[in-house]
């Protein structure tokens, strides 16, 4: 995705859309800075270069190869934050997995058949439980009103 000399003073928001490119070319645009989760979801962005003034987003260490010239600074083979010997600031909690999120960032997937909030939940939703119960309810409510008000709505 070649984006270099497009007048871009900040990251455009139909960036996001792109998370499947590989290669990325931001120079020669007067951008300033590269907002946190600008790259949130782009996990096979190997190869991006951005101008001089920025760094690599996540840093040095998100990638294998950060080379600069006279004006751009080319970052190169991004890293697994998940393979890294450094200990995560968050780790993922129990019954979860760390999963690449883009440059530097992670995210936690739940292991099956665990979910929901820090995947303490096991199995699935109970969806004929709950469907059988609003049913009723919906059902009881709707006859008791039907039944109170129909003398109502027969006088004029």
């Amino acid at each position: 995705l070649d984006l270099s000399n497009c007048s871009l003073h900040s990251v455009p928001p139909g960036l996001a859309e792109a998370t499947t490119a590989i290669v990325l070319d931001l120079t020669e645009n007067p951008l300033t800075t590269l907002p946190n989760g600008s790259f949130l979801g782009f996990i096979h962005l190997q190869s991006l270069a951005v101008p001089l003034a920025l760094e690599c987003p996540g840093g040095s260490d998100a990638w294998q190869n950060v080379t600069v010239d006279r004006s751009s600074r080319l970052c190169h083979g991004q890293r697994n934050p998940c393979n890294s010997s450094v200990e995560l600031a968050w780790p993922c909690p129990e019954n979860s997995v760390c999963a690449p999120d883009g440059p530097g960032l992670v995210q936690c997937l739940c292991d099956d058949p665990f979910h929901g909030y820090k995947c303490l939940r096991e199995g699935t939703f109970p969806m004929l439980l709950f469907g059988g119960i609003l049913g009723t309810a919906t059902v009881s409510l709707s006859l008791l009103l039907w039944g109170t008000q129909r003398r109502k709505a027969k006088t004029p």
